[in-house]
């Protein structure tokens, strides 16, 4: 089950999100994608203490796609330097996982 994984990032409006996971998903480097928000967030950040209110972005891949959405990500996202990270998928139902493995299968 460790081919697929969940990636994370987070932004700074609902707008943001949505069209994030509307491409990723568009472009099938992701099968799918939740946007939950807002959310508060603490964190340091270029050597302060903060909070703030983010839209984090859930989005489901496999570990051979993870590159070119970390990718589409990064190039895309808002932030200079935005938090994007990807954790293993170790339980799921096999129809899960078969649908983010098809939907996400390079051309």
């Amino acid at each position: 089950m460790a081919d697929c994984v969940q990636v994370s990032t987070a932004t700074e409006n609902r707008d943001q999100a949505v069209e994030l996971a509307r491409t990723a998903v568009r472009d099938r480097l992701a099968a799918g994608a939740q946007i939950v928000g807002p959310v508060t967030s603490v964190f340091w950040h270029n050597g302060e203490f903060g909070t703030g209110e983010e839209w984090q972005l859930l989005l489901k891949t496999t570990t051979d796609r993870y590159p070119q959405l970390e990718k589409h990500l990064v190039d895309n996202h808002p932030w200079q330097n935005p938090e994007v990270c990807a954790l293993p998928i170790v339980a799921a139902p096999d129809a899960c996982l078969e649908w983010i493995r098809s939907y996400t299968a390079a051309d």
